[in-house]
């Protein structure tokens, strides 16, 4: 059951629930405020893909409060965007109660992420290719056997443009087995790929979220530098060596 609940401790924000868990974060008084701090370094991510203020052609598989929505277009005016969300009635639900700022150009597709994801260029009118697809549905082993294998990051590939870059938001257990799966597959379909995390996430020894970025071109020295100072703090940001490296000590 959805619930949406004032933020008590911050003006103007709200929390999704569903069941007795907290699944998404808004800030409708400053939507370029992300909360959850796995959130904010995908925000950084989209941040350095173009010059500040520039529009940008972005799909999010799994819609939550829409609101990385909401940061794209305060951030970005003029971006036009997807989000997938496989339940219709949370959609429709967090729209009616929590509308999107005037001026969002966003389409809701009710469907799965995978049997969209071909479709993705034409619902943004760009057949060369999208700037961003942004995964938010993985919750480790748990995850749909379909999102998590080499092929749907086949698939993402495909429907990018040459700078375009795919963000996967992968939650998982201490171990990271989950993640060393995906971030696996990632290496062999992406020419580059990126890790952002909580620097304690590199331990292995808890829970949590990391960020997986896929992408045809090498993390530069500049926007390194950018999502390094960016945080949350303490934070780290591993380009494709190092997480190669990372995987191989999982």
């Amino acid at each position: 059951m959805a619930r949406i609940i004032p933020d008590e401790m911050n003006q103007g924000s709200y929390i999704l629930c569903l069941g007795a868990a907290e699944q998404s974060h808004v800030n409708l008084l400053s939507p370029e405020t992300i909360f959850y701090e796995y959130l904010r370094r995908i925000g950084n991510v989209i941040d350095v893909l173009a010059d500040a203020g520039e529009p940008l052609r972005i799909a999010h598989l799994g819609a939550g409060a829409l609101t990385l929505v909401r940061y794209v277009q305060a951030t970005r005016p003029g971006s036009v965007q997807v989000a997938v969300d496989i339940e219709r009635e949370l959609v429709e639900f967090v729209t009616a109660h929590l509308p999107l700022p005037p001026g969002t150009q966003c389409e809701s597709v009710v469907a799965d992420a995978r049997e969209v994801l071909a479709q993705i260029p034409q619902l943004l009118d760009s057949p060369a290719g999208v700037d961003a697809i942004v995964l938010d549905i993985f919750s480790g082993w748990d995850a749909p056997e379909h999102l998590r294998q080499r092929g749907f990051y086949e698939s993402a590939q495909r429907v990018l443009s040459d700078d375009g870059v795919l963000l996967v938001n992968v939650g998982d257990d201490p171990g990271l087995s989950f993640f060393a799966s995906q971030a696996q597959h990632m290496l062999e379909v992406f020419e580059h790929v990126w890790c952002l995390c909580e620097c304690s996430m590199l331990t292995a020894k808890q829970a949590g979220n990391l960020i997986l970025v896929g992408s045809r071109h090498v993390l530069d020295e500049s926007s390194r530098a950018f999502l390094e100072a960016a945080g949350p703090h303490p934070g780290a940001v591993l380009d494709t060596w190092q997480v190669a490296d990372f995987v191989k000590s999982l």
